[in-house]
């Protein structure tokens, strides 16, 4: 369904103030009521744009994703110099904006379970592409969608428990070992493919040179036959053709 989005639209003055007033008093504070005083309409509009609490909050957590979205695109470098330092800013962007924001990221943690919203696909496509781009360059260590997963849990995790904590017992510490868990967890200390190389020529040699005679998984035909192939991968003829 298409919203109305445009500033002055009674859904996002609605939207605006269910945010301004759950981060200034939780949840409990976002009443019908309440809402619909501070947007200066009347409770029956937000039944009729939104059918219940529950159906604004998820309006909330959307406009939520679509705001860190922005602010996420503004910093994306496609091709970044350094893509392990480049994941750890990721993640610092994530947690420093849970802790900042404690109220609404809880609303759109809640939400991202059931993975509706398009602002919230679109971050989840370039956390993916940031992790791609580690295992082309040689950097990962695991399977691409489990780093992924360990990328989002620990981030997660990390503004839940610090969010969770009275303010007395904190430390800065817990989100630096957190982080750097998370990196250990996902990346190489040296990339398997030389940073000056690219392409899968550079990587099936890289792979070629690592394949012990005897893996225990493929016969002695398919080891052959990925031999082969990464041989002829390794040979990057179409470049030789150029």
């Amino acid at each position: 369904m298409r919203h109305d989005t445009a500033a002055d639209s009674p859904r996002h003055r609605i939207v605006e103030a269910a945010v301004e007033l759950l981060e200034g008093g939780g949840p409990e504070a976002v009443s019908t009521r309440a809402v619909a005083a501070a947007a200066g309409m009347q409770p029956p509009a937000i039944y009729r744009l939104f059918g219940d609490k529950e159906g604004l909050l998820e309006a909330v957590a959307e406009h939520g994703y679509a705001q860190f979205l922005e602010s996420k695109r503004a910093q994306l470098d496609p091709a970044p110099e350094d893509p392990v330092e480049d994941l750890r800013r990721s993640w610092d962007t994530v947690v420093e904006f849970g802790v900042s924001r404690p109220e609404l990221f809880a609303v759109m943690n809640r939400a991202s379970s059931r993975g509706s919203d398009a602002a919230h696909r679109a971050g989840l496509e370039i956390l993916r592409g940031r992790v791609h781009r580690l295992a082309a360059g040689g950097w990962l260590r695991v399977e691409e969608e489990l780093a992924v997963q360990i990328i989002r849990a620990t981030g997660q995790g990390a503004v839940t428990t610090w969010n969770s904590t009275p303010a007395e017992r904190r430390t800065p510490a817990l989100l630096t070992i957190l982080r750097e868990s998370m990196v250990a967890a996902v990346t190489r200390a040296e990339p398997t493919v030389p940073a000056a190389e690219s392409g899968p020529a550079p990587a099936a040699r890289a792979l070629r040179a690592a394949l012990p005679d005897d893996t225990g998984l493929l016969s002695d035909a398919e080891q052959r036959l990925l031999r082969e192939w990464l041989t002829r991968l390794a040979s990057d003829r179409s470049a030789q053709r150029a």
